[in-house]
């Protein structure tokens, strides 16, 4: 199966950085004064960083990437040297692919390529899975908020979600990513009441074309009044954006599209 991932123009590339915040899956990094693509695992495709590039380094290409190949992914990235090679491993390790980090480090082995320390820290290290203890002051009881529920429309999750579901229909809709109502504790009071919701992860769940598709869909044949789109301040979690964007571009839709931004301490940004 072919699927499209970035590719770098390394002649043309600069080393500026300005593509890394514009990468929703955190699979850019600047290593040796040049944006890498460190891992096409968590590559989308989608094209988010091409916009932010004022070289025109980078661009889209359709290759063979499914079934997702380690050795394969190693064997150009051992092109990039030991810093390349390091940031490969510790991006693997720090998003729990165990297989194939194995798979990876198999392959150093058995190419007789040094296994760099991966595990120490890194100042490009993903802020998606930073470990972080969140310290909360004791809630008087008239902080508490209204804990009815505002939830209108049942299945939430996109992937179940029937796009000609009677609800929709004139519908302001708002798209969250999973984390969003557990860390903004008034999620229900500011953003469902009235409208209907659908979630879903940009950075996990490995369904995000078909997430462009039904979400096209959803607005190519319901009249959807407004977009509310509800993510995370970390970088992985802005790519709820970018589908929602590359959704209403297919269906050539014009509808008004609000973006609130979560902190992890629970703030709107």
């Amino acid at each position: 199966m072919k699927r499209k991932v970035i590719t770098i123009n390394e002649e043309k590339c600069t080393g500026c950085g300005n593509c890394i915040p514009g990468c929703p899956e955190g699979a850019l990094q600047v290593i040796d004064e040049k944006a890498r693509l460190i891992s096409d695992l968590f590559c989308d495709g989608l094209g988010a960083c091409i916009g932010e590039c004022p070289t025109g380094a980078m661009s889209i290409e359709e290759r063979e990437a499914e079934p997702y190949d380690e050795y394969k992914v190693m064997e150009n990235i051992i092109k990039g040297g030991n810093n390349v090679i390091k940031a490969h491993l510790k991006h693997l390790n720090d998003h729990n692919e165990k297989e194939l980090l194995r798979q990876a480090t198999d392959f150093l082995k058995e190419n007789n390529i040094n296994i760099p320390d991966y595990q120490e820290k890194l100042a490009c290290g993903c802020p998606g899975t930073m470990t972080k203890t969140i310290t909360r002051e004791p809630v008087h009881e008239t902080e508490n908020i209204n804990t009815a529920s505002k939830l209108s429309n049942w299945p939430v999750q996109l992937q179940l979600l029937n796009s000609n579901a009677p609800y929709l229909k004139d519908a302001d809709l708002v798209i969250a990513a999973d984390c969003t109502p557990f860390a903004y504790p008034n999620f229900h009071n500011r953003f469902l009441k009235g409208k209907i919701l659908t979630v879903f992860c940009p950075k996990l769940d490995k369904t995000i074309d078909q997430y462009i598709d039904k979400l096209t869909e959803i607005f190519n044949i319901q009249d959807i009044k407004s977009v509310t789109i509800v993510h995370m301040e970390v970088p992985c979690c802005s790519g709820i954006s970018t589908v929602v964007t590359e959704a209403l571009k297919r269906s050539q839709k014009n509808i008004i599209v609000k973006d609130y931004t979560i902190s992890i301490n629970g703030e709107i940004v």
